[in-house]
């Protein structure tokens, strides 16, 4: 595996759309990611331990967990 994969890879790993990598990762809500440049790297490990965080029994809990990331934005 390699030591980082692009935003595009990132998000067939964890099973999203580009776009939806994309909000999460502009509201802070997204895995940790690394800025080389102008482009936009993962760690497979970070996304393992972002996928990991996501798991839920309840799916009530699940989506509103879900549409909060994709709406709130964090102050910074």
């Amino acid at each position: 595996m390699p030591k980082v994969i692009t935003a595009r890879a990132a998000a067939r790993f964890v099973g999203l759309s580009a776009s939806t990598l994309a909000k999460l990762r502009l509201n802070g809500n997204g895995p940790i990611y690394c800025k080389l440049g102008r482009r936009v790297l993962y760690r497979p490990a970070d996304l393992e331990q972002w996928l990991e965080s996501r798991t839920t029994r309840d799916t009530s809990d699940a989506d509103a967990r879900f549409l909060k990331a994709l709406t709130v934005a964090h102050p910074r």
